[in-house]
């Protein structure tokens, strides 16, 4: 593969979009699904795969779509449901983003974690309560980041079909 071959270039380019963005999943800053599909249509209009392209971005977009919606539907419905409120929920990403840049790494869960806990324990005031809500809100969160794995791990999976098929 030579650099000067754009075909390449435009590939590589967009692989490198899409692991980004499933990296994105846990890198604060990094919006996943954007970056996953950005990358598929960085391939779709500057690369020659034929008109299958478009129909590999199409999926992508569809995928993308829906890995957001499904995203925040279905961890929400679940916190409503066992009623964890969603300030309790702004106060863990809140202090996530402080921990992360106060103690690098680490810092994020630990934030998010303490935040959520915090504003659990002012709400229902005990410790005893407080846990369980700070417990649902993890799942929640973890279900979060799983379907949007799950949507950019599928999207990318329909670009290296597409380069396969091309």
């Amino acid at each position: 593969m030579s650099l000067s071959d754009s075909q390449a270039v435009v590939s590589v380019v967009a692989a490198l979009a899409i692991v980004a963005g499933l990296a994105g999943v846990v890198v604060p800053g990094l919006p996943a699904l954007p970056l996953c599909w950005g990358g598929v249509l960085v391939w779709a209009l500057f690369g020659d795969a034929g008109p299958g392209r478009w129909a590999v971005l199409a999926a992508a977009t569809v995928v993308a779509v829906g890995g957001v919606v499904v995203k925040y539907l279905w961890p929400g419905r679940n916190l409503k449901r066992t009623g964890v409120p969603t300030t309790s929920l702004l106060a863990g990403g809140l202090l996530g983003v402080v921990g992360f840049f106060v103690i690098p790494v680490v810092g994020l869960p630990i934030g998010f974690i303490g935040g959520i806990w915090g504003a659990e324990r002012l709400r229902l005031g005990s410790n005893q309560l407080a846990w369980p809500a700070t417990v649902q809100a993890l799942k929640a969160a973890g279900l979060s980041m799983l379907v949007e794995f799950l949507a950019g791990l599928v999207i990318a999976v329909l670009w290296v079909a597409g380069l396969l098929l091309a």
